[in-house]
């Protein structure tokens, strides 16, 4: 079983910058693409950034291309994303997620997902 633990959310004001965090054990984490997900109030979860198994290929949704970044350390068995230049429509519970992938370059149905951590930015 894979277990993913978010950390890293908070209150920050309009143009800050957060990074999450999300650690995953249970399996080779090398072995699985990971994605980050985010849904505010009303709205459906949506995909906003994810990387494969090597962190060769990387997708972004078109509103947060340009400030957000995603990254993995396969050492530490731990992806991260950068936000910076955050808006008040950033605002959402963020998730991690992961499928078991070592083959494709680009993953977007995941199996197993973090609790989710709030991300709330300020105007």
């Amino acid at each position: 079983q894979v277990q993913l633990v978010e950390s890293g959310g908070g209150l920050v004001q309009a143009g800050g910058s957060l990074r999450l965090s999300c650690a995953v054990t249970g399996r080779t984490f090398s072995n699985y693409a990971m994605g980050w997900f985010r849904q505010s109030p009303g709205k459906e979860r949506e995909l906003i950034a994810a990387i494969n198994w090597s962190g060769g290929s990387i997708y972004y949704t078109n509103s947060v291309k340009g400030r957000f970044t995603i990254s993995r350390d396969n050492g530490k068995n731990t992806v991260y994303l950068q936000m910076n230049s955050l808006k008040p429509e950033d605002t959402a519970v963020y998730y991690c997620a992961a499928r078991y992938d070592p083959i494709n370059d680009y993953v977007f149905q995941y199996d197993y997902w973090g609790q989710g951590t709030q991300v709330t930015v300020a105007s």
